[in-house]
Formats: structure tokens, sequence, C-alpha cells
């Protein structure tokens, strides 16, 4: 299948990032964040391909706090965020704070994921490449738990995602990729209800998956939500 049939089929629900973000600051302005009262976090890939999303958060938002590590996983722990946590302005006695949390996955003109084209180079690149070399290792049988010191973020991602996988299956790249959406939601959340003080902090959370097409990128939504005067309310996009 082609690219739009494939996107279809996998994500049947997904907008350009543009429509993403502008829908995200339209549904979550009605809960009393705007650009002028709150600090975007974000916590994307480093990969180049990934940057066009923080590029829009910040032209909606303003300049956000950047959380981000190989495949968008959350790795900064108490201390990083802590740090993001003390940055909102402080609007009528409130901080206000807006987490984008995505990892990302590459389809190209013929529906192949994880394949992607990269400006000046020739043949098949790959997004994630840091998932894409973990889930080679798993189905390749020859998985390396070790800690090394010069790879710190892709020892961590690797035994961290491993905890999320049945003993002798082998995901496919998209499932994994699923699976990092869910393990970087779950462990920022985790976090953050360590450090967060709810009565004078109002936040919200989006996630999902960045979708590099061959034309444009797209994002499909996982989740969204608001917490406000200590009350959660999911938010529709």
């Amino acid at each position: 299948m082609e690219f739009e049939a494939v996107l279809r089929n996998l994500f049947p629900n997904v907008y350009t990032e543009i429509e993403f973000v502008k829908r995200t600051y339209s549904a979550l302005e009605k809960h009393g964040f705007t650009d002028e009262d709150a600090i975007a976090v974000v916590c994307i890939c480093r990969d180049e391909i990934s940057q066009s999303l923080r590029s829009i958060i910040k032209h909606m938002w303003g300049e956000a706090f950047n959380l981000s590590s190989l495949a968008g996983m959350f790795f900064a722990g108490q201390t990083g965020l802590a740090a993001a946590m003390h940055h909102s302005p402080v609007v009528e006695g409130k901080e206000r704070y807006v987490f984008y949390a995505l990892p990302h996955i590459a389809i190209d003109a013929e529906g192949h994921l994880g394949s992607c084209k990269r400006a000046g180079r020739d043949g098949e690149s790959m997004a994630c490449g840091a998932l894409n070399a973990f889930q080679k290792e798993l189905s390749g049988g020859q998985l390396n738990l070790s800690m090394d010191e010069l790879d710190l973020e892709q020892s961590l991602l690797k035994r961290r995602l491993l905890r999320e996988i049945q003993y002798g299956h082998v995901p496919d790249l998209l499932e994994l990729t699923k699976i990092a959406q869910r393990v970087v939601q779950k462990d920022l959340e985790h976090v953050l209800n360590t450090i967060i003080d709810r009565s004078r902090s109002n936040y919200a959370m989006v996630t999902g998956i960045q979708i590099h097409g061959p034309e444009h990128n797209y994002v499909w939504p996982a989740s969204c939500y608001a917490v406000v005067n200590e009350v959660m309310e999911m938010v529709e996009i």
C-alpha cells in the first residue's frame, strides 16, 4: 500500500503537525492555558526531523522547556522536571504547564514503516533510529542490556522498554513505538506526581505519536487532559 493508505489504516485519526498544535492550543485555551500564562514542556526525540513539531509548539506557546531524549523517552528525572516546574508565569497565584510527549515513526511513499528520506542523503534512513536499533536486537536474539557509559540513553531506553514487553515476544517497530508512547506518558506522569504542588499548579498532558511522511509530518493523538484546580478533565481535540 502507498503512504496515505498505510497512514489511515494504522493511524485512523491523524492531524498535520500544525493542525495538531493549533487544535490542542484551542482546546486547552478553554481550560485557562494560553501563551501568556503557561509554558510548554516538550519531550520528543532528539532527531532533527522531529524538531518541526517543537518549532510549531514554540510558535504557538512561546519558548518551551526541553526534556527530549532518544525516542522521546523521559530520562530527565525529578531534577530536570523540577527545573521545568519553576519556569511558568505566575498568574493570579497559579502556574500553568502544558506537556507535549511524543515518540516518532516514519512511513515512506511506498508505505514502508520506519523508512524516510533525509535531505542530502541517498538511500534509506530510519525513524526512530533508536527504536529500530532496539527492535533489531530483539529480533536478532542478541540483546545487550549492559549500561554502556558511551551510550547511556540507548542503554536506558532498552532497559526501560523491555520491562513492558512480555518475555519471548518480539514487537515490530509499530508496536514498539506505541509501547514507547505509553511508557513516556507513564514515566512523565509518575515523576510529575512526586513533585507537583497541585494547589498552585495547573497542567495539561498531550501525548501521541509523531509520524514522518514523504511530504508532511503528522501526529496521531493518544491522550489529552487538563488538571485545573486539582480536578482532571479529558480534553477533546
